[in-house]
């Protein structure tokens, strides 16, 4: 079998599908990611998605399962026509899916067909990574720390790996790599509750390019300091979190509270406001949950942000922020690499997940195999 492989991922922030090809190396291993691409998706899919999961009939949850299944074929053949790969040499494909729920420690459920995956790319496809963990007393999540200690730590420090994407997580690394002493968890939202805000006012953009709205607005310091009383920043590890609870409800509740707290508000403040709760819930997290490390490396869409990594360096300083593309490739193939990687291990038999991160009774090899 040939270490060279497809990572497709979608994630919660519904900007599109990430298809990464990777040539895994050794067998710790290394990752080499070849080529990357990432297919938007557009304000007819996103509203589709979003409809199914909020009140969907179980024939468009089926529907929806089906059509997934064939935007990431596509996805996965239009990179391997751009790195001129034929699908013969790939190895096998890993598909996330995406996630339209996810209850940790109940259930955590991704869409898109790997059968329609294996069937148009002539390939093996590993799919479905969440449900043995949460069959184990996992909450399925998260599990992309794996990959943060194989691929991404660093043998002379402590390291945690922050990934800004719908939601945000963070990773922390220790620097001898044992698995047992890693943490990681959901911080909270990340982009998500931003771009929803966004798109609350402007129904044609899909995020504030560059951070430059939320730069322009002023945030309502006691809108995010009531959101903060959330119940879930003061749960402890191990947890995971997703749209269902910072969603694009909660980004409309957001609004009404900038609204009530001042008439006068415009969208920029609104704007405004959801960032500083990305960014104080991601300091307030890591500080309270996490051992110290020298530095945290920023992956995701919020590396694209400058206004929101300016300020997460502020308000984690003295610890430096760093983004990943500095240190290791774009951030935003990050997690489809991870993904990729997962199905590495699971094809080799090896665990995929670390039960101090997902709250498992023990480490579990991942996913399922559909043939080519």
């Amino acid at each position: 079998m040939t270490d060279l492989a497809i990572g497709l991922m979608s994630g919660t922030s519904l900007d599109g599908i990430d298809a990464a090809l990777v040539r895994f190396r050794g067998e710790r291993p290394e990752a080499d990611l070849l080529a990357f691409h990432s297919t938007p998706y557009g304000a007819s899919a996103r509203d589709r998605i979003t409809a199914a999961v909020v009140d969907g009939s179980m024939r468009e949850c089926a529907l929806l399962h089906v059509w997934l299944g064939h935007q990431f074929a596509a996805a996965a053949a239009q990179l391997l026509r751009a790195a001129g790969v034929a699908a013969s040499d790939i190895g096998f494909v890993a598909l996330h899916g995406h996630t339209v729920w996810h209850e940790p420690g109940v259930a955590s459920l991704q869409l898109g067909d790997p059968a329609i995956v294996a069937e148009r790319l002539g390939t093996q496809v590993v799919s479905d990574f969440r449900a043995r963990d949460v069959a184990a007393g996992g909450q399925g999540a998260p599990l992309v720390p794996v990959a943060d200690v194989l691929l991404f730590g660093d043998t002379a420090h402590d390291r945690v790996l922050l990934n800004v994407g719908g939601i945000a997580n963070v990773t922390w690394v220790p620097r001898d790599g044992t698995m047992a002493r890693v943490r990681a968890f959901d911080t909270g939202p990340g982009m998500g509750v931003v771009d929803a805000v966004v798109r609350h006012f402007d129904p044609s953009a899909s995020y504030d390019v560059d951070g430059t709205r939320a730069a322009r607005g002023t945030p309502v310091d006691a809108v995010v300091l009531a959101c903060m009383t959330d119940a879930y920043f003061d749960q402890p590890l191990p947890k995971s979190t997703g749209r269902e609870r910072f969603g694009d409800a909660y980004a409309t509740s957001l609004v009404d509270a900038v609204r009530r707290a001042h008439p006068e508000a415009t969208p920029e403040d609104c704007v405004a406001t959801a960032l500083d709760l990305t960014v104080r819930s991601i300091a307030d997290q890591t500080k309270r949950w996490l051992p110290a490390a020298p530095e945290v490396v920023i992956a995701g869409g919020g590396a694209r942000n400058p206004h929101l990594v300016r300020r997460l360096r502020e308000s984690l300083s003295p610890t430096a922020v760093l983004l990943f593309a500095d240190l290791f490739f774009d951030g935003d193939a990050k997690e489809a690499v991870a993904f990729a990687l997962l199905g590495w291990l699971t094809l080799r038999g090896r665990p995929g997940d670390i039960p101090s991160a997902t709250g498992a009774v023990g480490p579990r090899v991942l996913g399922r195999v559909t043939p080519a």
